[in-house]
């Protein structure tokens, strides 16, 4: 597996130091102390998280944008601040750029049925992956159903990386829309989402790019990769749950009808005429989520000065030692195997059920993920019901990699 960055980059952290960050993760479960490998469904929140989402609600709670007392310009400001840090984490153009949402689920929604249920005719081909979890396909169906229109799907190699030929293949003068993921939530697959753009692009098609699993280990750069829309999940990126925004290029967003309606994404409303605000309001109807909003820009702080070179580079060594010390063990077959990988390791275990494992790893303290992980396509795909699920964050530990292949020791043993 290749680096995202220098191994040497991952010294340069102090781990102990940043585990103090986290509450949670000092705590005992089932009598053991807690290791903590299911950071790809949700990561832990450092103290700065939780400290702004307290210091909200506790000093400024209030509406934002229409209030002119003192409690709604600070939480204004604050909830806008977030924008312009979103701006910057992924070098968007403007932060017209940026629209808040519940995460990558809402924005996928969003842009399927706004841009796709605008632009998308009869016969017209939207393509999606493999790999895709399932909030990037069935958002995909409705409007493929209601349009009857195609839905074409890139395949996977036994590796579990995309099959470009395929891709090009696949690509017509009929593709309006291909929507895949930067990195594959089952498997860790990084996809090389600069040139699936690029091919996308010499069709005429526009390309949506699900951020879920990128946005706490990647670097993001819309403007290098020059897609069209981007979405990120707070929850992902040791932010908030109920937390996401969407980019989209400004030229498309202005083309797109409103989403929901409501308070916010109006400009004048009379009951013969309602006139929409600007971006990105025009996409923000009612209240928001103001608190996580406000704190998931504490998040990508973290994120950004403790380093996102150090971090992938800190996380891969631990994927990398945890891929040799499991694979070892008797009866196990790792999915997935691509050269670069964000720190998802999947593997089954012959004879014994994820769901097994899971539960008993449970018991020693070990959280991971079993099961198809949103992905049933990819799971079938493989000839499998699921997979065990092992993934690391900036605060997990070679240790603690130790205690689960113990852990997995004993499982194995006992249930053969």
């Amino acid at each position: 597996m290749t680096s995202p960055a220098s191994s040497t980059l991952s010294t340069a952290l102090d781990v102990e130091k940043i585990r103090k960050e986290f509450p949670i993760l000092h705590q005992t479960v089932n009598g053991r102390d807690l290791v903590y490998f299911d950071n790809a469904a949700t990561s832990q929140k450092p103290l700065v998280v939780i400290n702004a989402l307290a210091e909200y609600y506790k000093g400024y709670n209030a509406n934002i944008h229409r209030g002119i007392h003192t409690l709604a310009e600070k939480a204004t400001k604050a909830f806008e601040q977030t924008r312009l840090t979103a701006k910057e984490y992924i070098n968007a153009r403007s932060e017209q750029e940026i629209v808040f949402t519940r995460g990558v689920t809402e924005s996928i929604n969003l842009v399927a049925s706004s841009y796709g249920r605008t632009f998308i005719k009869e016969g017209d081909e939207i393509i999606v992956s493999e790999l895709e979890h399932h909030s990037n396909i069935v958002p995909w169906q409705f409007v493929v159903e209601e349009k009857n229109a195609v839905l074409k799907v890139i395949p996977v190699t036994d590796r579990g990386e995309l099959d470009l030929d395929a891709y090009r293949k696949l690509l017509s003068s009929k593709t309006k829309i291909v929507s895949v993921n930067h990195a594959s939530n089952s498997l860790g697959t990084v996809n090389p989402i600069k040139e699936i753009i690029r091919l996308a692009h010499a069709v005429g098609a526009v390309v949506f790019i699900d951020g879920a699993q990128a946005g706490a280990h990647l670097d993001i750069d819309v403007q290098d990769l020059d897609c069209d829309f981007y979405t990120v999940s707070a929850h992902k990126m040791y932010g908030p749950t109920g937390a996401g925004f969407l980019y989209g290029k400004k030229e498309l967003l202005e083309k797109m009808p409103p989403y929901q309606g409501g308070g916010e994404m109006i400009k004048e409303v009379t009951f013969k005429k309602t006139t929409y605000n600007d971006l990105p309001h025009k996409f923000e109807a009612g209240t928001p989520n103001i608190a996580d909003v406000v704190a998931f820009r504490y998040a990508m702080d973290f994120i950004t000065e403790t380093g996102r070179a150090a971090m992938a580079a800190h996380e891969h060594d631990l994927l990398q030692y945890a891929t040799e010390r499991v694979s070892r063990l008797k009866g196990v077959n790792l999915v997935g195997t691509a050269p670069e990988k964000v720190s998802v390791l999947s593997f089954t275990v012959d004879g014994i059920h994820p769901f097994d494992i899971g539960q008993m790893l449970d018991a020693r303290g070990i959280a991971v993920r079993t099961g198809h992980h949103c992905t049933q396509p990819l799971m079938d795909r493989y000839g499998i019901e699921g997979t065990v699920r092992a993934s690391f964050a900036v605060y997990n530990t070679k240790k603690e990699i130790d205690q689960l292949v113990e852990g997995l020791e004993r499982v194995i043993n006992f249930m053969k």
